[in-house]
């Protein structure tokens, strides 16, 4: 605990440390002189005058007699005690301010322990905020970091989301927060610089770490991943969200498979049943590499019961969907985001039982070569 107090006194905030020196000098001067022209005291006796007098100790060495050396001794004393006063209040709210903040670190710290896997976002400007958004869309813990006060007073915080209010680039909280629970760490400051030391911040003592961090200038590509950065990414070239893809690479599958369109619930309900996110569906032409996207990112079973019921409703939209299946000789791929590798395993495991799958992870020029194959 005097560890605590003494470390919130020697870092009171400098203006209110100045002003209470200002202070004291100027009481002071005032009393050395006052003592000297209205008490007729030596410069030695009235510096012992004015300091027992200002703390309101009073020995009695010196009584004032004549009615301006009362009035004098009275500003003096009283002067003192406000300026006591006004000292002890600034100690004692800055002391409050202090062990408010040590308290809620402490929370947020407890939250932090709590958390079985979280991403770590450092840097919530505006690409921050995108990658923040793509997060939290799939339900996924957050920590985000960043030393603008406003910007973290408007992130709101639930059992997901824990904000920091400080310099990723001031201690090692970001490296000691980087370990074996955190799935990816985002930097996302518009500075190279700042970038950099963070990355190497964290690569010194996480050698395991995966970090995707943001380069503003693409001279600083290459010191970037020498620093140890596992994907370096321009904004100006994919943006945010490509962040978030990159962040969730060692948690991202791309699923080729063979089925025709009456099957998409029943693998939607698959998907969903493990946590994992369908981020987007790829329709390969056959023998042709760019396929066909649409975006979809769900996860909530819901979703794929509205789908369904909607093309229940709408036949030109489900014979349209129908026709697509047959351009592309129902072959597809499935991009899914997903907690862990075991969630993909058992989502694979399912999916086998009712669909044929084609491959995992294959490019767009190895499906082509298949598709191609297969109208040959």
């Amino acid at each position: 605990m005097r560890k605590i107090t003494f470390r919130i006194l020697t870092t009171m905030p400098a203006k209110y440390i100045s002003s209470g020196l200002i202070l004291i000098i100027a009481l002071l001067i005032y009393g050395i002189v006052g003592s000297i022209f209205i008490m007729d005291l030596n410069l030695v006796d009235s510096i012992y005058y004015s300091v027992i007098t200002m703390t309101t100790v009073g020995y009695g060495d010196y009584m004032p007699t004549t009615g301006i050396q009362k009035i004098f001794a009275t500003t003096l004393a009283l002067g003192g005690v406000a300026l006591l006063a006004y000292v002890f209040n600034i100690i004692l709210t800055n002391v409050q301010e202090k062990m408010t903040e040590y308290s809620k670190g402490a929370r947020k710290l407890k939250a932090i322990e709590v958390m079985e896997d979280y991403y770590i976002i450092c840097g919530y400007g505006r690409v921050g905020k995108v990658v923040f958004n793509e997060l939290t869309q799939r339900n996924q813990n957050v920590i985000v970091i960043d030393k603008d006060k406003d910007a973290c007073d408007s992130i709101e915080e639930s059992e997901n989301v824990v904000v920091i209010n400080d310099d990723a680039i001031e201690d090692d909280l970001v490296a000691k927060l980087a370990g074996d629970k955190c799935r990816s760490v985002i930097i996302c400051t518009g500075d190279d610089v700042n970038n950099l030391f963070i990355v190497m911040t964290i690569r010194e003592t996480n050698p395991e770490a995966w970090i995707v961090t943001r380069a503003s200038k693409l001279e600083n590509v290459k010191r970037l991943r020498k620093a140890g950065a596992d994907k370096i990414v321009s904004p100006e070239i994919i943006g945010g969200e490509g962040l978030y893809y990159e962040s969730a690479r060692p948690h991202l599958l791309k699923i080729t498979v063979k089925h025709a369109a009456d099957e998409i619930y029943d693998e939607f309900k698959i998907i969903a049943k493990h946590q994992c996110t369908l981020e987007n569906i790829e329709y390969h032409l056959p023998g042709i590499e760019t396929p066909l996207t649409r975006e979809v990112k769900s996860m909530n079973i819901s979703d794929g019961q509205k789908f369904v019921n909607y093309l229940s409703t709408h036949d030109d939209q489900r014979e349209a969907l129908e026709n697509l299946y047959k351009n592309v000789n129902n072959v597809h791929s499935h991009l899914i985001s997903g907690p862990d590798k075991s969630s993909f395993d058992k989502v694979l495991k399912e999916l086998e039982q009712i669909e044929e799958i084609i491959g995992i992870n294959l490019t767009n020029k190895e499906i082509a070569e298949i598709t191609k194959k297969e109208i040959e």
